[in-house]
């Protein structure tokens, strides 16, 4: 079952994407960070347990992000990341904003799902802000997708 995130669901969260920020997939999120966005996470959830999360993040008003996506190893390649991305993207048509990106190591995933790749340089230099707090900056190996929704 796919849900709007808790506040109970942090520590969760954060095991989840730092686990994957430590083999280098993603960035690493402190718990600041996701108390302050925590609106922005759905998280699926089985037998009670958060087996996955994804956030849309509002840049400007007519750009959002899809970060922090993960869902735990075990669980991967049944459908539960396909269906977590499903509900930001309808999130965001709800919000009317209009173009989604997210920088990803694993862009094939984006590319079946209607995203393209762009050149880093063509996204505003807004997005920069949390690649900043990046370790790899500036030398990223995250491939940025864009995906028109209007």
């Amino acid at each position: 079952m796919i849900r709007k995130a808790r506040v109970k669901d942090v520590k969760t969260i954060k095991d989840m994407v730092n686990g994957y920020a430590r083999e280098g997939l993603m960035l690493a999120r402190s718990y600041s960070e996701l108390y302050e966005s925590i609106r922005d996470f759905y998280v699926y959830e089985t037998d009670g347990e958060v087996i996955g999360c994804c956030a849309l993040h509002v840049m400007w008003e007519d750009l959002a992000e899809i970060l922090s996506f993960a869902v735990k190893p075990e669980y991967r390649n049944n459908g539960i990341g396909s269906e977590l991305l499903n509900t930001c993207l309808e999130d965001e048509h709800a919000l009317d904003v209009g173009t989604v990106f997210t920088l990803t190591c694993i862009p094939e995933f984006f590319e079946k799902r209607e995203f393209n790749r762009v050149e880093k340089s063509s996204l505003p230099h807004k997005i920069w802000n949390g690649c900043i707090k990046c370790p790899k900056f500036p030398e990223c190996d995250e491939i940025p997708l864009v995906r028109k929704l209007r």
